[in-house]
């Protein structure tokens, strides 16, 4: 199996989870003298056994991402991690070029003037590059996906 094809693999056993999650939910209680539409017992057993299939499988993607080479001296987990990091500082720029836009109106003078405090255009342009980091290096994160073999 290829790493991508258990990535694919892995989110669809979470959404499993969560529907059994929901499905268990909604029968945990019932009317006195009822009978649950589904036995909670049964579905906490299928849910059991996908987390254990879950399980397994995240620790398999995790050895391969730790084993397999994305460049010389870089690991494909390091890859990931820098990818992560980069969507988070993508989403702190994109936030402050947005709260740092200043668009108010003064109908009088005796009104509070705010102005920014940081430089939009260029933060806005940070951001921008910051996107482009991630889509490059999440590109390569798939292409290399596709050819790595789950370990």
């Amino acid at each position: 199996m290829k790493l991508a094809e258990a990535l694919v693999l892995r989110a669809d056993i979470k959404k499993r989870i969560d529907q059994l999650e929901s499905r268990i939910m909604r029968n945990a209680k019932v009317q006195e003298g009822q009978t649950p539409a589904e036995a909670p017992a049964t579905l906490l057993a299928q849910m059991e056994a996908l987390s254990d299939e879950l399980v397994t499988l995240i620790q398999r993607i995790n050895r391969t991402n730790s084993a397999t080479e994305f460049e010389p001296g870089v690991t494909l987990a390091d890859a990931l991690a820098t990818r992560d990091v980069l969507v988070m500082k993508n989403a702190i720029y994109r936030d402050l070029a947005e709260a740092a836009t200043v668009t108010q109106e003064l109908r009088t003078r005796s009104e509070i003037k705010f102005l920014s405090a940081v430089d939009v255009q260029q933060t806005q342009q940070h951001a921008d590059q910051l996107a482009r980091a991630h889509r490059e290096l999440d590109t390569k994160i798939q292409e290399l996906n596709w050819k790595t073999e789950l370990k």
